[in-house]
């Protein structure tokens, strides 16, 4: 895809997440933020299905993995001993001519501005990704603290009580979601890379000569979370394979989606080997070694992690949903016009299912019908505007079903369906309406 072509994706892209309620720019009104942004009515209905499928997949489906909501602001030396403090760092370098800054790994051409093409940069300098901040009422370094850059530290800290309390046994995993925050010198790609965003992790601990099969295991599990939950085709997706591993790391492997700017990660999936419990065993001058009692042995665990980016992960949902085709239309002058769609799985879906009385006079007949769904589907009721405007309207928002009640609907008591993807419509009984669409947005399996 030319570089054009990719552009004007995000752009038309970033336009509709605007148009109708998806996402927002940060502080809009006063001329904004760079690198935060505002998930809207439709965004964070969106966001919370996402989450809500990867905690039941990740959680509540298994025995073997529990839960944790943490802090946001821990003890400093949490981050002193993950090695953030000291290592947590991007090179940066600045065009004298213009100000601009960059990430020098993010140069094409090393010395060069992208923007201006001046050949004048500052030497590139390390700069700390951690967002500092103080607690208390005094600024100084004895108050300094950090807003967390991963959700993970806090599971290995919380380890041992966890343990203890969720009776435990390895191998199990601990799993948590929450706001991470990094300083990012040059935020883009929309909400790709931002400086507020929202993590969803799982650490999994287990005996080290067990690691490697965990390992494979959580790939496979991860890999099909995507395919098979998400339904992305194979070929928008991708798996790159660490080559420079960490000091600490055996194996590492990257989950890489199709952007319209190019692949980029939504998913890690790291071995961690036994680095981060005996680095905060040795900062804690705490023991978490776990006991083993049938082998009367004590040992680090092993960690396997996953961990994925949910604003990452709904970005590559609207991207790989976006839509532009021709369908009849009744403007005049015109048979058929521009419609814009986008094809969001009906899991994750804003709004599942639209019920459209062809008129108000329908009302007093759809409104107990749109009452009767909602207790079962994220539905919303629309009868304002003619019934293509209407349509339209929702297949922008990514609702794959709409439910229209006309005049026939008082004879023979039923409804016309309309699918978003396909365009076709079908006639379903008013009795039947809710099995057909539980049968196609919660199929079994």
């Amino acid at each position: 895809m030319s570089t054009d072509k990719q552009n004007d994706t995000m752009e038309k892209l970033v336009a509709l997440c605007k148009r109708r309620g998806f996402i927002f720019q940060s502080s809009e009104i006063y001329g904004g933020i760079n690198g935060f942004w505002d998930y809207a009515p439709y965004g964070v209905t969106l966001r919370r299905a996402v989450e809500g499928l990867w905690w039941k997949y990740m959680v509540e489906d298994r025995e073997d993995v529990v839960g944790l909501d943490s802090t946001i602001i821990c003890n400093p030396m949490v981050w002193k001993a993950s090695g953030h403090l000291d290592q947590f760092s991007d090179k940066m370098t600045d065009c004298k001519k213009c100000k601009k800054r960059y990430r020098v790994d993010q140069l094409e051409t090393p010395g060069v501005c992208p923007d201006c093409g001046a050949k004048d940069m500052t030497e590139p300098r390390e700069f700390n990704l951690m967002m500092k901040t103080f607690v208390g009422p005094v600024f100084d370094d004895e108050h300094t603290a950090y807003l967390r850059a991963e959700t993970c530290q806090p599971i290995f800290v919380d380890f041992e009580q966890v343990r203890i309390t969720a009776r435990q046994k390895l191998p199990f995993g601990i799993a948590q979601t929450g706001k991470a925050f990094r300083n990012e010198i040059n935020p883009r790609f929309f909400t790709f890379r931002s400086r507020e965003f929202v993590q969803m992790e799982m650490e999994f601990f287990c005996r080290d000569d067990e690691a490697m099969k965990w390992y494979e295991y959580w790939r496979e599990r991860r890999w099909s979370f995507y395919r098979d939950l998400l339904g992305f085709r194979e070929d928008v997706l991708r798996i790159q394979h660490h080559e420079k591993l960490a000091h600490y790391a055996k194996a590492a492997l990257d989950i890489e989606f199709a952007f319209p700017f190019g692949w980029g990660e939504i998913e890690g999936v790291h071995h961690r080997g036994t680095w981060d419990m005996s680095r905060h065993a040795e900062y804690s001058k705490k023991d978490l070694r776990y006991f083993d009692q049938e082998k009367n042995e004590r040992f680090f665990p092993t960690v396997i992690e996953t961990s994925c980016g949910l604003d990452r992960i709904c970005l590559a949902l609207l991207a790989n949903g976006y839509r532009e085709d021709m369908a009849q239309t009744k403007k005049e002058g015109k048979e058929e016009d521009l419609r814009i769609s986008l094809s969001l799985p009906p899991i994750v879906a804003p709004v599942q299912v639209a019920v459209l009385p062809l008129v108000k006079k329908l009302n007093e007949k759809a409104e107990p019908l749109y009452r009767d769904l909602k207790r079962r589907f994220r539905a919303e009721y629309d009868d304002g505007g003619t019934i293509g405007k209407r349509y339209r309207r929702q297949d922008e928002i990514g609702t794959p079903f709409c439910v229209t009640m006309d005049f026939d609907s008082l004879e023979d008591q039923a409804v016309t369906v309309r699918n978003r993807d396909t365009m076709t419509q079908e006639r379903v009984g008013l009795d039947q309406v809710a099995n057909y669409l539980e049968a196609r947005i919660h199929p079994a399996g």
